[in-house]
């Protein structure tokens, strides 16, 4: 101040809160704490007229069939072990309310509708456990085949006509690959699903709640979909594939690399070249590290995922949907 106008002046006197509190009157009030200045705000919050709500529904809500302090023994530590997740949907919606979509078809995902706290909601959640089809082919839990692709699509698409919220659950250890997939159509199938979940209009709400590896993530609702929350669970794991197949994937690379050079790599550096990539890229799979990032928007007590599910709900209620819901042409 004193260089632009030859003024001495302290920085208090000139522009602190007194001053723009009884002088300028830039601001309105003073306040002796930050508790004292958030209640001020929130009474003057609770005086706002009503807006214009989406209008989702909700009613009384009604506790869970299971108790929801029982989801840390109904969700195994260990990532490779099958677990059903409707063991896990009865410790967190409310308690008669699921009603499951094709049931009996694209077993690896399920689909319904239910009550969260009384809202109103769509659920598509990865089933971790393995299933057979009617024509007795197994299928691996977590994994999204063509039938579960098509059943999750036709969902999703339902529920943006019925204008009623999505919740994701994932789980997913991503499309089934190979020549018989390819053959049944798993591209037609999985891009039926992924067009379905980029053009919803409803808001989408996503639970990591283990795997989260490749184009999984996206047709799950992952960050890039636009979720309106995105939370994990601790045991989330985050990345484009696993920590074993990824380690030995960049080992190959590596070895590749270095052969091109003129360089052999003995067995025993390439089992500490697998040991290093394999610490390093397991490392970035952890939640956290995702939070540290903005990839989630945090990391949830599973046992709080029906609460921050029912505020995250609440919360988009206030935004109405003024979009229109068109997924353009889609194969069959």
């Amino acid at each position: 101040m004193k260089a632009a106008i030859g003024e001495t002046i302290d920085n208090e006197t000139l522009g602190g809160a007194t001053t723009h509190s009884e002088i300028s009157g830039v601001t309105d009030n003073t306040f002796d704490s930050d508790e004292a200045c958030l209640d001020y705000i929130k009474s003057v919050m609770s005086t706002l007229g009503e807006t214009p709500k989406a209008g989702f529904d909700r009613i009384e809500a009604v506790a869970p069939q299971a108790n929801p302090d029982e989801l840390y023994g109904s969700f195994p530590e260990d990532r490779t072990k099958p677990y059903d997740v409707k063991e896990v949907l009865d410790r967190i919606v409310d308690q008669g309310s699921f009603n499951e979509y094709k049931a009996l078809y694209g077993k690896t995902i399920v689909c319904g509708s239910a009550r969260i706290d009384g809202w109103a909601v769509g659920i598509v959640a990865n089933q971790r456990k393995m299933v057979k089809t009617k024509k007795g082919e197994m299928q691996m839990g977590g994994v999204i085949y063509s039938d579960s692709a098509d059943k999750a699509a036709r969902f999703i698409m339902n529920c943006n006509q019925r204008k009623i919220p999505l919740v994701f659950l994932q789980d997913v250890s991503g499309f089934m690959v190979g020549s018989r997939a390819e053959q049944g159509g798993i591209i037609k199938d999985g891009a039926k699903m992924v067009n379905a979940v980029s053009n919803s209009v409803v808001p989408k709400f996503t639970i990591i709640t283990g795997n989260s590896y490749g184009a999984g993530n996206y047709a799950m609702c992952g960050k890039a979909y636009d979720p309106r929350f995105i939370f994990a669970w601790p045991t989330a794991k985050i990345a484009v594939m696993s920590g074993s197949a990824a380690a030995n994937t960049l080992l190959q690379i590596k070895i590749s690399t270095e052969k091109a050079k003129g360089n052999e790599v003995s067995e025993e550096d390439k089992e500490q070249l697998l040991s290093d990539i394999t610490k390093k890229y397991n490392d970035k799979l952890s939640p956290y590290y995702a939070a540290s990032r903005l990839w989630i928007d945090g990391i949830i007590d599973p046992m709080d995922t029906r609460k921050v599910l029912s505020s995250s709900i609440e919360a988009a209620n206030h935004a109405p949907i003024e979009e229109t819901f068109n997924v353009g042409v889609i194969q069959t």
